[in-house]
């Protein structure tokens, strides 16, 4: 089994907000649009394993997403070394997300743990983490 994770998938309440942050970062990571003209309310990206994210506005979404709550927190994706760390927290407020736990970047995570943590406008929080 080359990878233990087939897809994530994350419900968005407004796709057409949501779609530009998640389409800048993934991509500046290596990910690929898949996009499906035929799916309005859906967008995927793939990685370059076969792994995929879909952002989806379904219609059973019931409220607003909140990480803090119980459920999922958060998605910790692999992006290259410490440098393009230091790109993506640079341009990241410039595309729609806003960085979580500055004063402590890029260990926030602890000592021997090499990340940036950042949220978008929505609440979805990603861990950029550095290999």
């Amino acid at each position: 089994m080359t990878n233990v994770v087939h897809h994530i998938e994350l419900w968005t309440s407004d796709i057409e907000s949501a779609t530009p942050s998640f389409d800048w970062l993934l991509k500046s990571i290596g990910w690929t649009a898949r996009h499906d003209p035929a799916w309005p309310a859906g967008r995927t990206w793939q990685h370059p394993s076969g792994v995929y994210i879909v952002l989806e506005q379904s219609p059973d979404v019931t409220g607003i997403h909140e990480r803090t709550r119980a459920g999922l927190n958060h998605v910790a994706l692999r992006a290259g070394d410490r440098e393009q760390l230091d790109v993506l927290r640079k341009k990241c407020g410039g595309h729609g997300w806003t960085e979580l736990f500055s004063d402590r970047y890029p260990h926030a995570g602890g000592p021997q743990h090499t990340a940036l943590f950042i949220e978008n406008h929505e609440g979805f929080e990603l861990e950029l983490v550095a290999d």
